[in-house]
């Protein structure tokens, strides 16, 4: 079993699959580049799956989605980005919207 640490979160990977790849289910990663992302797993070789998302699938035939955090509507808090080393992230505008339209965002 491997954890990854991915600042305030982890992800565990295991061996052991048993079933199929699924074609409908899939787990996305935040990430805080996703071009850089993009360009390591061209580099590695791996397929990435067509559409006009970032995703592919791991060993095991599950599908990976990498999404980009300034373009999510989930907000980490000021201390976990800057203990990520990611304090002056920001958000693009189209999810500041998204975010103000709950009431997540500050207003312009």
């Amino acid at each position: 079993m491997a954890f990854l640490d991915m600042g305030d979160q982890f992800l565990a990977l295991s061996e052991g699959r048993a079933q199929a790849g699924d074609d409908h289910r899939h787990f996305g990663l935040v990430v805080d580049d996703k071009q850089a992302v993009r360009g390591a797993l061209e580099e590695a070789g791996v397929q990435i799956l067509p559409g006009r998302g970032l995703d592919f699938r791991d060993p095991w035939g599950n599908r990976v989605e990498v999404v980009d955090y300034r373009d999510i509507q989930f907000t980490k808090a000021p201390p976990v980005l800057d203990g990520m080393g990611l304090g002056g992230l920001e958000k693009h505008e189209r999810a500041l919207d998204e975010l103000r339209e709950k009431g997540l965002a500050p207003k312009e």
